[in-house]
């Protein structure tokens, strides 16, 4: 080697300035590699399950999952969320925030309201109170990007912290919960080691806003989406997305699903769009439980975060699990009255659902696709048999057609169609950046989309 490495030369530097031998750097250096050699040593020996060879593809190919029980009793809610209502005497939450959480202990009651902070929030504390450690981290995490976490209390007097997660008196395991610095590389990095380090955990990580994952593509080709098939190594690490259309422009839209949809495959990871809070309460207890692991994407909201129509009741959380498909609740005993289907997956849900229950007797079937991989067939088929008299579907997106589900679905769907039915796609043109600068052309845009999807072609002549 003709030239010093970084630490060779800062050495010497330290020797030439007298401020450090030659001889006692060269020790600390050698010190410090011979710990690191132990503690890698020490931590390969811990291992029991490592695979001889990388993972083959009969090894990687999916299998049935087992059913994990996700539903809780109405007791253990109800006991739950008192606990997370909870905070030391003295101790001065801001007037303000006080209102907000106090709105969670009425929402258990009959009218609803559980928001999607609150149903994470039960998830969380159900695992703990299970056995289940956790560590959620993040870009502003503790607070929520959209002020609606609030997972971590401040004192509006002194500025001490309390955090009712890790002060529940029944846990069993502990909640690990920081604000992660705007290194996506990094962080993610660490977060995927960490899942693998400690497998019994339930590692979540949380982006500002989906795009931001744009910074971490490297550790997702090369560790989460490839992981499984070069090394036979997988994890449950779970990252949060915020993604959805609300005109904040092109770096605020797209946590990029369609990147995560192109690396999926032969059950290397999981992707779901929920579109109800109780939904999210049971992919987490799954995810947590599953003894399957993988990685699990999911594309979290932002306007839906507090949107009414889509807050959860007491019972979702107490009975069921989580749907890989939904159904339109409103086309129940009028299936076969029913000649277009509308396939669509997160918040444009509830734009669709907006302007379609104006259409009355014209009203498509609006069915939601909340697991996007691995691909829900057997549940879509079902979806499509439920609808006799169909003879148009479509795909509604509000991505770009080079983005989003669309490239991923088309073919999947298709091949599920019955002879003479047509495949349709409503949503934007192949673009090269994922939305549109300003909010006018946006919302024009998204109206479009909305009639495109909801107005029958043939139907109407």
């Amino acid at each position: 080697r003709s030239h010093p490495t970084a630490r060779e030369a800062y050495a010497a530097q330290l020797a030439a300035e007298g401020s450090l031998p030659a001889a006692e750097s060269q020790a600390m250096y050698d010190a410090a590699y011979q710990r690191l050699l132990e503690l890698q040593q020490a931590f390969k020996a811990t291992l029991t399950d490592k695979p001889s060879a990388p993972a083959t593809r009969q090894q990687a190919r999916p299998v049935p999952p087992q059913p994990v029980e996700t539903a809780l009793s109405a007791e253990t809610v109800t006991s739950l969320n008192e606990q997370l209502l909870q905070w030391p005497e003295g101790f001065h939450v801001h007037p303000t925030l006080i209102k907000q959480l106090e709105r969670r202990r009425a929402a258990l009651g009959p009218e609803g309201g559980i928001d999607w902070a609150q149903g994470e929030a039960l998830a969380f504390a159900s695992l703990l109170s299970e056995g289940v450690p956790i560590r959620l981290t993040g870009q502003d995490t503790e607070r929520g990007t959209f002020s609606h976490r609030h997972m971590v209390l401040h004192d509006a007097e002194t500025g001490e912290q309390y955090s009712p997660m890790k002060h529940l008196p029944g846990a069993r395991a502990s909640m690990e919960l920081h604000n992660s610095p705007l290194s996506e590389l990094a962080c993610i990095g660490f977060e995927y080691g960490y899942s693998i380090a400690a497998p019994e955990s339930f590692v979540l990580w949380e982006a500002q806003f989906g795009d931001f994952i744009n910074g971490a593509q490297v550790m997702i080709d090369q560790f989460i989406g490839a992981g499984l098939s070069k090394w036979g190594q997988t994890c449950r690490l779970t990252l949060l997305l915020p993604h959805g259309y609300e005109g904040q422009g092109p770096e605020h839209s797209s946590a990029r699903l369609e990147r995560f949809l192109q690396l999926a495959a032969e059950g290397n990871m999981r992707v779901a769009n929920c579109t109800t809070p109780a939904q999210y309460f049971h992919l987490l207890r799954r995810q947590a439980r599953r003894e399957r692991q993988r990685p699990l994407i999911v594309m979290t909201p932002k306007s839906l975060l507090r949107l009414p129509q889509a807050a959860s009741h007491l019972d979702d959380l107490t009975s069921g699990t989580f749907q890989p498909v939904l159904d339109d609740p409103a086309m129940r005993g009028r299936e076969a009255g029913v000649h277009r289907i509308v396939f669509c997956s997160g918040k444009v849900y509830y734009d669709l659902l907006s302007e379609a229950d104006k259409l009355g007797d014209d009203r498509p079937a609006l069915v939601r696709v909340e697991q996007l991989h691995s691909f829900p067939e057997a549940a879509i088929r079902e979806a499509i048999a439920r609808y006799p008299a169909t003879v148009e579907i479509v795909w509604a997106q509000e991505e770009p057609r080079n983005m989003g589900a669309w490239t991923y679905i088309a073919p999947r769907l298709g091949a599920l169609m019955p002879d003479g039915v047509s495949l349709e796609y409503a949503g934007r043109p192949d673009r090269a950046s994922p939305a549109e600068g300003y909010p006018k052309a946006h919302t024009a845009e998204q109206n479009r989309i909305i009639a495109a999807a909801l107005a029958s072609r043939k139907l109407k002549g």
